[in-house]
């Protein structure tokens, strides 16, 4: 039986309420903006501004442009009360990539539970606190027209911009997970299920995921 399941989905697409039914349904707990909270209190950055900028700045050096004094690359000199020190400082990029990465490896020890988003099917398979056979990795998607009918209707997005806004949100997911795993969001090689949302609708998809978690 799987024991943690990722989902990573498109947005608009209905994957967030599908790993809620999901959670419901397995009885386990269910993560999402939590880690959020999570990791800004074990990196020292504000949970506004991790929450801001997870997704919409996805390299060291936008956050470095961006942050100007506040950043410091591995090795440069920094000056603290008139003294000169070598301190090597990992771009925010990257810390807050590390401190959701702790926090999800730390969840999925405690155990059975569902994880929406954040690189967590790579961070997962790639560590060594999950099973392979005790992972299920699944990325949720739908047609372009359903995802911003959802998001004018359930997010509240302006329907003359709603189609501009979501694949643009979509792109930052892409280029964070492509930037800080080096794969392809997306890419069905990656994941154990892709599943079209719009297909049976997202009660049914989740008791699909259920299904699969429950007799594999």
């Amino acid at each position: 039986m799987k024991k943690i399941v990722t989902i990573s989905r498109e947005y608009g697409s209905g994957g967030h309420t599908i790993a809620k039914l999901v959670s419901e349904k397995l009885n386990v707990p269910f993560y999402d903006s939590e880690i959020i909270d999570m990791a800004a209190k074990d990196s020292g950055l504000s949970p506004d501004f991790i929450k801001k900028n997870e997704q919409n700045i996805s390299s060291s050096w936008l956050y470095s442009l961006l942050l100007g004094a506040s950043y410091a690359a591995p090795g440069t000199t920094t000056i603290s009360a008139g003294i000169n020190t070598q301190a090597p400082v990992l771009p925010l990029a990257d810390q807050v990539f590390n401190a959701q990465r702790k926090v999800i490896t730390e969840l999925a020890q405690k155990g059975p539970c569902v994880i929406v988003g954040r690189c967590s099917d790579f961070i997962l398979r790639h560590s060594d606190v999950v099973k392979k056979e005790e992972l299920l990795n699944v990325f949720i998607y739908a047609p372009l027209e359903d995802k911003v009918k959802r998001a004018i209707e359930q997010k509240g997005l302006n329907p003359a911009t709603a189609e501009k806004e979501v694949k643009l949100i979509d792109k930052r997911r892409a280029n964070h997970y492509n930037t800080f795993t080096e794969r392809t969001w997306g890419n069905r090689t990656h994941y154990d299920m892709l599943l079209n949302s719009s297909t049976l609708g997202l009660e049914k998809t989740a008791e699909l995921i259920v299904q699969v978690v429950q007799h594999s």
